[in-house]
């Protein structure tokens, strides 16, 4: 049997990924069912219990595969990444509608109806999903209207595939945002996250945690002496975190220090983080 990833592939030793027959030993295989996220945000835990570790998390509209549904909880695997792991099985909905828009602003609010004075309805993250159904005005503002009836502000989406043309600058619009451990959206985001979730807007899809990242994102990085010769949008890797270059010297992250996105001079996070951690493990160039 071949080694592979628990957190790229869905086996246990009951239960597995019908795709995965021959390649894992598992007592049964099953086909998983395709549902959606239908709330805001849904964390993905490593055990179907609530005070179990989230490892991510993955956003309204995300389309997911189910492989088991019991006593309150799903065994998912999350299509776009390829990541598995346990929601409550109360945060997933069918897919009923074919997404049409991508949120493109860190956060932004839904209204019951076409009014910003409305009290909201709930709230969307950056790369949140949705089906426009059809446009209203009110007083001046444009509107984006969704099947349930609910609205969303018209200059806060854009339309799926047409992307961002620097995911440095998606990033940027973080600054500000809360560290969450696993965390992959507006409300709260993680280190490799944040790569991932900017990456994204600007067309690419790549792995979730920041180990996969450091071995398969772009290519390999040897800066000069001094850390010379590194560019915006270059990637720096610790164990265990990543951050992002805005320019030769400065750099962009989601981390613990601040508890925020921030940004920080290479060398000094160099030096801060080196007595914990140590130096960075390795540089890619997207």
């Amino acid at each position: 049997m071949t080694a592979h990833d628990p957190r790229l592939h869905a086996f246990r030793s009951d239960l597995a990924d019908a795709r995965l027959k021959g390649e894992v030993a598992a007592d049964r295989f099953v086909a998983g069912r395709p549902a959606r996220i239908s709330v805001p945000v849904a964390d993905i835990r490593k055990a179907p219990a609530l005070d179990s570790g989230v490892n991510t998390q993955a956003l309204f509209g995300d389309d997911v595969l189910v492989f088991e549904d019991r006593e309150g909880w799903a065994w998912i695997q999350a299509e776009r990444d390829g990541y598995v792991g346990y929601v409550a099985d109360a945060m997933l909905g069918e897919r009923d509608h074919a997404p049409t828009h991508i949120v493109s602003v860190p956060r932004t609010f839904l209204y019951p109806g076409p009014d910003l004075r409305f009290p909201i309805a709930g709230q969307l993250s950056m790369g949140s999903t949705v089906t426009v159904t059809g446009a209203a005005e009110t007083r001046g503002t444009h509107y984006a209207l969704l099947p349930s009836g609910e609205a969303v502000i018209a200059g806060h989406l854009r339309p799926i595939g047409e992307v961002a043309g620097d995911y440095v600058s998606v990033a940027e619009t973080f600054l500000g945002t809360p560290y969450l451990w696993g965390g992959v959206s507006g409300f709260g985001i993680d280190c490799s996250g944040l790569v991932q979730l900017a990456m994204r807007m600007a067309g690419e899809d790549v792995v979730r945690d920041s180990d996969m990242q450091a071995n398969s994102i772009g290519e390999p990085l040897q800066p000069g002496p001094d850390f010379t010769g590194l560019r915006r949008g270059d990637l720096v890797f610790w164990k265990g975190h990543v951050a992002i270059m805005t320019d030769a010297e400065t750099m962009i992250h989601a981390n613990g220090h601040t508890m925020l996105v921030s940004r920080e001079g290479l060398k000094e996070a160099i030096a801060r983080i080196g007595y914990l951690y140590g130096a960075p493990t390795g540089f890619r160039r997207p």
